[in-house]
C-alpha cells in the first residue's frame, strides 16, 4: 500500500508570445478542472496532495513582455501576475529570465509601486513564489543579491535561493532548482547573467561526461543540504531548465535522493497512451521518462511543450522510504492535458477561466492590438517558425536570414552571406486551422483579416515582434572559408536524427546554401557548401565531399546577429583587426529613442533584425507581389539539405562525359538572350562545361529534328547524342585550380542541361 501519493502540476517554458492571449487562460481552466476532481474519493472535490511548480522560462523578451509596460506599469509584470494567479509554489531559472538583464530578474521579483499613467491601479506585488537554482551564485551580483533568503526553508515570496521545502498536506517536500551553466559559460553564452556566478565552468552546449559530473555534484550538494537540515523529509523534486531533455536524463542517473526531475528549456513533448496532441504538435518521447538514480532507486523525468500549451500532471505513489513507484502511473489520470478549446473541454473546463488572468491578458491585448495596424507586408502562405526553426530550413528562416542579408548590402554591397541561429526565431506567423470537431489535419494558414485594422495575411508590427521577440542586432564581419565551415559546423554539431535535440544553434541562411550528414561526428558533418546567387545559382563552392575547395584563406563579409558575434550560443566567431566587425546599430543622443530610427518601420532600431524584416517585406511583399514561397519538407529543402532526406544537391552533380543538374530553359524566349557563366575546377585535370539542347524537361533528345524524344539518359547512345547536339555558343574550358567566366548571347526556344 502506498505510504503517500503526490499530485504534481508542472509546466516549463511558459514565455508568453501572441498565442498565450487566449493559451494562458485556457491553461488555468484546464488545471482549475484537474484540480477540482476527487483523487482520492473522499467525496470532496480536490486532492491535498497536491504541488504546483514550473521548470523555469516563465517570460522570454518580445511585445508580450513589453506590453506589461504600459499595462501594468513595467515590463513583464503581467507574465509575473499570471504565475503568481496559477499558483506557482516555486520556479526555477531557466535562461530566458536573464535575457534582459539582472535588473529585470529583481525588478520582477520584487514588488513595485502603483503607476498611476496605467489602466491597473494598484500595486505590483512582485513573485508570490520563490524563485530557485543551486548552481548560480547571486551574492556576486549587485541586483540580485539583496533577493537572496537561506536554503531548505519554506517558500518566501519575493525570493531567491537554491532550495525550498513546501509542506504537502503533512508531508515535506523538497523542492531544488538546477540552471543550464550555459547561460554565461567559458565555451557557450546563451543569455545575460550580468555578474552571477555561473557554476560549473566549463559546460558546453553537448557537455562531457565530466562536465556532467560536475554539474551533478553542484546540485547533489544542496540537495544533501536540504535532507540535512530537514530529518523528516525524504521526497525531493528537482527544477531542472537544462536546454536538452537528455541532460536531464543525465543528471537523473547521477544523483542520489532525487525522486521527480521536471525538464525546462527542450519543450520536449512526452505524451503516454491517453494523452492527445494538440493539432500541429508530435509525440516526442513516452511521458514520463524513468530513469535510475545513482542510489539505485528509479527518478521520474517529465517535460511538457511550453508556451501553456499543456498541463503536466504526474500522480505517483511513494513508498514509506520517499522512493516512488512507477507501477503506481496510471495513463488516465496522469500526463500532458492539451490547452486548446477541446482540451478545455475535455476535461470539463468550460467557465472555469481564472478571472485575474482573464484580466492580466485582455489588458496586455490592448497594448498589443494598437500595433496590429501597422502592416509592412502581406504572406499568402503560413510562415514556420516553431521548434523546426532548430532542426531544418523553414520558410521563415529563410525570410529574416534574407531580410538581414539585404539590409546589410544596403550599407556594403560585399556582404554576401546571412547566418542567424534558430533558436532566435520565437513563434510562427499565420493560424493554424482545425477542422470541425477536432479531426482531420490542421490547416497551416496566412493570418486571417481584421477588418479595419489589418488586411488578410498581413504581417503587422505585433507579428514581426512576437516571432523576432529577443530583436538582435546586426553585425558585419569578414571571414575565412575554413572559419565559415566551422561556423556551419558549429551550427549542426548538436543536431540528431530523431530530433530529440533541438539545439537554438542550428543555422538559418541566406546567400548560401550547404548539405550535412547527422550520422557523421559532430565537425565532419558538412558536406557540400555554396555560395550562391539570388536565384539560387552557385557563385563560389567552398566545401565539396566534406572537404574545402581552393584557398582556405579566401574570405567572404557575412552578417550576422551581435548576440552570435559576441560568441552567443557558442558560435567560434573570429576577432581581431582581419574581421573588420561593424555593428549596424548606432545611437543618436538628440534622437527620441536611443537608438536611430528611419525608413517605413520606425518601431525598432535601424538595422535591428525586427527593423530588417519590416523593411525588407515593405519593399518585396506588398499586397501586388504577396511572399507566396510556402514551407517545404526536409526532403525538399534546398538551402539547408539534411542528407538522411534527401540527396544532395548543393553543387551540381555533373561528371566527365555526364550531364549535370542545372537546366537552362529558354523555351518560351524568341531571340538572343545574353547569359554569363563562371566555372569552378578543383580536381587534377582541365574541365570542359557546356550545354546541349534537349527536347523535354526529362532530358530527352530529339536526334533527327521531327520534335520528338529518340534517347532518353540511360539509353545507349545518348551521351554521343548530347555531344552532338551541344550549343555551340556555349562551352567553357577551365585548367585545374582556376575560375573562368564566360559570356554569350543564347538562342531561345530551347531548353538546355549542363553536359
Amino acid at each position: 500500500m502506498a505510504e503517500f501519493t503526490l499530485q504534481l502540476f508542472h509546466a516549463a517554458d511558459q514565455e508568453a508570445g501572441i498565442p498565450a492571449l487566449t493559451d494562458a487562460p485556457r491553461f488555468s481552466a484546464v488545471l482549475n478542472a484537474l484540480k477540482a476532481q476527487d483523487l482520492d474519493a473522499d467525496g470532496v472535490p480536490g486532492f491535498a496532495n497536491t504541488l504546483i511548480l514550473s521548470s523555469g522560462d516563465a517570460y522570454i523578451p518580445g511585445v508580450f513582455l513589453n506590453a506589461s509596460e504600459d499595462a501594468f506599469g513595467g515590463i513583464g509584470r503581467g507574465d509575473i501576475l499570471i504565475q503568481n494567479e496559477l499558483g506557482f509554489q516555486a520556479i526555477a531559472f531557466g535562461n530566458h529570465e536573464f535575457d534582459l538583464g539582472t535588473g529585470l530578474v529583481a525588478n520582477l521579483i520584487k514588488p513595485g509601486e502603483d503607476d498611476p499613467a496605467t489602466p491597473v491601479n494598484e500595486a505590483y506585488p512582485g513573485t508570490a513564489f520563490p524563485y530557485l537554482s543551486s548552481n548560480l551564485d547571486f551574492t556576486t551580483d549587485t541586483n540580485t543579491a539583496g533577493l537572496v533568503v537561506p536554503d531548505a526553508q519554506a517558500p518566501q515570496p519575493n525570493s531567491i535561493a537554491a532550495s525550498t521545502v513546501i509542506e504537502v498536506n503533512g508531508e515535506l517536500i523538497g523542492v531544488v532548482g538546477a540552471t543550464t551553466p550555459t547561460i554565461d559559460n567559458v565555451n557557450v553564452r546563451i543569455s545575460s547573467p550580468g555578474d552571477i556566478t555561473v557554476l560549473p565552468q566549463p559546460f558546453d552546449a553537448s557537455p562531457t561526461a565530466a562536465q556532467l559530473d560536475a554539474l551533478a555534484a553542484e546540485i547533489q550538494a544542496d540537495v544533501d543540504a536540504l535532507l540535512a537540515a530537514n530529518p523528516g523529509l525524504n521526497k525531493v523534486v528537482l527544477l531542472a531548465h537544462m536546454q536538452q531533455i537528455a541532460i536531464e536524463q543525465e543528471l537523473a542517473q547521477r544523483l542520489s535522493n532525487v525522486d521527480i526531475i521536471v525538464a525546462g528549456g527542450s519543450n520536449t513533448r512526452l505524451f503516454d497512451a491517453n494523452d492527445r496532441p494538440r493539432p500541429g504538435d508530435s509525440v516526442q518521447g513516452v511521458y514520463p521518462i524513468v530513469r535510475t538514480g545513482r542510489d539505485g532507486n528509479p527518478v521520474a523525468v517529465v517535460n511538457t511543450d511550453g508556451n501553456y500549451k499543456y498541463v503536466g500532471r504526474l500522480v505517483i505513489d511513494f513508498t514509506e522510504a520517499g522512493v516512488i513507484v512507477p507501477e503506481s502511473y496510471n495513463p488516465a489520470i496522469s500526463g500532458a492535458y492539451a490547452t486548446d478549446d477541446l482540451g478545455v473541454t475535455e476535461v470539463g473546463g468550460t467557465g472555469l477561466v481564472d478571472p485575474e488572468i482573464q484580466a492580466v491578458v485582455d489588458a496586455l491585448e490592448d497594448v498589443i492590438i494598437a500595433s496590429e495596424s501597422n502592416v509592412f507586408g502581406i504572406s499568402e502562405v503560413f510562415l514556420e517558425g516553431d521548434a523546426r526553426v532548430r532542426t531544418q530550413e523553414t520558410n521563415l528562416g529563410n525570410l529574416t536570414a534574407d531580410a538581414n542579408l539585404a539590409v546589410a548590402k544596403q550599407v556594403d554591397e560585399s556582404v554576401v552571406i546571412s547566418l542567424k541561429n534558430g533558436g532566435g526565431i520565437r513563434d510562427n506567423i499565420g493560424r493554424v486551422l482545425v477542422p470541425t470537431g477536432g479531426t482531420g489535419d490542421p490547416e497551416f494558414l496566412p493570418n486571417e483579416e481584421i477588418p479595419g485594422v489589418k488586411p488578410a495575411g498581413g504581417i503587422s508590427e505585433t507579428d514581426i515582434a512576437n516571432a523576432l521577440r529577443f530583436n538582435n542586432e546586426l553585425s558585419l564581419l569578414t571571414v575565412t572559408a575554413t572559419e565559415l565551415l566551422a561556423l556551419v559546423e558549429h551550427g549542426v554539431a548538436s543536431s540528431s536524427t530523431d530530433d530529440s535535440v533541438t539545439p537554438g544553434r542550428f543555422p538559418q541562411i541566406g546567400g548560401f546554401s550547404f548539405s550535412f550528414d547527422v550520422n557523421a561526428a559532430p565537425g565532419d558533418r558538412v558536406q557540400s557548401l555554396a555560395i550562391e546567387n539570388a536565384d539560387g545559382s552557385d557563385i563560389d563552392v567552398v566545401v565539396q565531399n566534406g572537404e574545402i575547395v581552393g584557398d582556405p584563406s579566401r574570405t567572404f563579409r557575412l552578417v550576422t546577429l551581435s548576440f552570435l558575434a559576441d560568441g552567443g550560443d557558442g558560435f567560434p566567431f573570429p576577432t581581431g583587426d582581419a574581421v573588420n566587425r561593424v555593428d549596424l546599430v548606432t545611437e543618436d543622443p538628440e534622437a527620441p529613442t536611443p537608438d536611430i530610427r528611419t525608413g517605413n518601420a520606425t518601431f525598432a532600431a535601424d538595422f535591428s533584425e525586427q527593423d530588417a524584416l519590416a523593411e525588407y517585406l515593405f519593399d518585396n511583399f506588398g499586397e501586388t507581389s504577396p511572399f507566396n514561397r510556402a514551407e517545404t519538407s526536409r526532403e525538399q529543402d534546398t538551402r539547408i539539405q539534411n542528407l538522411i532526406f534527401r540527396e544532395d544537391t548543393v553543387i551540381g552533380s555533373a561528371s566527365p562525359g555526364g550531364p549535370g543538374g542545372a537546366l537552362l530553359d529558354l523555351r518560351d524566349i524568341v531571340g538572343d538572350v545574353d547569359t554569363a557563366f563562371v566555372v569552378n575546377r578543383e580536381a587534377a585535370f582541365n574541365n570542359f562545361v557546356g550545354f546541349y539542347r534537349i527536347a523535354d524537361t526529362n532530358g530527352g533528345i530529339d536526334t533527327n529534328g521531327d520534335g520528338t524524344v529518340d534517347l532518353v539518359p540511360g539509353d545507349a547512345g545518348y551521351t554521343t547524342a548530347a555531344l552532338d547536339a551541344l550549343a555551340d555558343d556555349i562551352a567553357i574550358t577551365t585548367p585545374n585550380l582556376i575560375q573562368s567566366g564566360f559570356e554569350a548571347a543564347v538562342a531561345g526556344v530551347a531548353s538546355m542541361p549542363q553536359f
